[in-house]
């Protein structure tokens, strides 16, 4: 144990870091920065100069707005570790300010709304039906649920988000475009999305331009022009169900996959399947596993019990994701029973689908 004089009071490292003391106090008692000694009497806290770099660390953390867990975390994690901590906190500062100015522009429209803001986009025809296609199977279809009946397009500084879920399945794209005006979120009907699909086709079209001002919508490609009307109703926040579903900790198992080989696998009449029991119906349920070698195997039921890392999953909504996905090549994300299935393309991070877990 080292002697008080060879130690630096409260004091001195809250100089030394850039806390308060109060804040060293705190975080002492959340247990995220123990001093080394505490007098029995006095109570004074003495720390020595090892805690210097982690008294800075956590000052620099606090002041970008890191959750207090996830400080503690890094004091005592790996750099690595504290590099992805940093870059998935920095998307969640980005993410906000992008909820931010287009709330802003929303409380425009609301102390002015006789004159909504239009935002324009320049799109590649090519990038965007690419991202149309990626995300177009996941549309909901059940008449009770119309606020998930068509594709929402998050307009971005450099580009849009398409986004499309049924509750069951999540998928995501981007394509980036030459932004004018305000960020905008809205939510396109799929008889839109399904009249301009077919127009991104032509090997000569110039960049599409596509016009949001308040619920218009006009979108022109070439010679040809599709207007029509935004639904009213609010999409879910796709960011939140992703934090739920798949969070930004990495996936327990990442198994890159040949896509013919697996359509082909699931394909087959004689593929293993698990029945159970859903609404009072019995379902065949895909349950996807890991071999022995670290590669992908479709589990029958004598197995499930010796697997503990497996997702059951609909096996017509796997073939519509891998089919979605445009690449021959893709990497599923396994993290469990209970967790989401991720289905990502290896070359692009903003496109991928999640497929929600049948309970095994």
């Amino acid at each position: 144990m080292p002697s008080v004089s060879d130690l630096h009071s409260i004091g001195e490292l809250a100089r030394a870091s850039g806390l308060t003391v109060s804040a060293l106090r705190f975080y002492d008692s959340a247990g995220v920065l123990q001093p080394a000694l505490v007098d029995p009497v006095t109570g004074y806290r003495w720390y020595t100069d090892e805690q210097i770099t982690p008294a800075r660390l956590v000052a620099g953390l606090r002041r970008i707005g890191v959750p207090v867990p996830e400080i503690a975390a890094a004091v005592r994690a790996e750099p690595a570790v504290v590099h992805r901590m940093l870059d998935a906190h920095l998307r969640r500062l980005a993410d906000g300010l992008t909820d931010a100015r287009r709330e802003a522009a929303r409380l425009r429209a609301l102390v002015d709304p006789a004159q909504p803001a239009t935002t324009t986009l320049l799109l590649s025809p090519a990038d965007l039906a690419a991202a149309l296609d990626a995300v177009r199977f996941a549309v909901g279809v059940d008449p009770e649920l119309p606020m998930l009946s068509g594709v929402l397009l998050d307009v971005e500084p450099d580009g849009v988000r398409l986004v499309a879920t049924d509750r069951y399945r999540l998928a995501l794209a981007r394509a980036g475009a030459d932004v004018d005006g305000p960020p905008v979120r809205v939510f396109v009907p799929v008889a839109l999305v399904d009249r301009l699909r077919p127009l991104l086709d032509a090997a000569d079209a110039p960049p599409v331009w596509l016009s949001v001002a308040g619920a218009d919508l006009r979108v022109r490609v070439a010679e040809a022009t599709v207007t029509g009307t935004a639904l009213p109703y609010d999409f879910p926040d796709y960011r939140r169900l992703l934090r739920k579903a798949v969070g930004d900790r990495p996936a327990a198992r990442r198994i890159p996959v040949d896509v013919a080989t697996l359509r082909a696998a699931l394909a087959d009449p004689a593929a293993p399947t698990v029945a159970r029991d859903h609404d009072g119906t019995t379902r065949a349920v895909t349950v996807l596993g890991v071999d022995d070698e670290g590669g992908l195997r479709l589990l029958p039921a004598a197995d499930l019990a010796s697997d503990t890392l497996r997702v059951g999953v609909d096996g017509g909504y796997l073939l519509d994701a891998l089919t979605a996905a445009g690449a021959p090549q893709l990497v599923l994300e396994l993290d469990g029973p209970i967790a989401p299935l991720a289905v990502r393309r290896p070359d692009d991070a903003d496109t991928y689908s999640v497929l929600m877990p049948i309970r095994l």
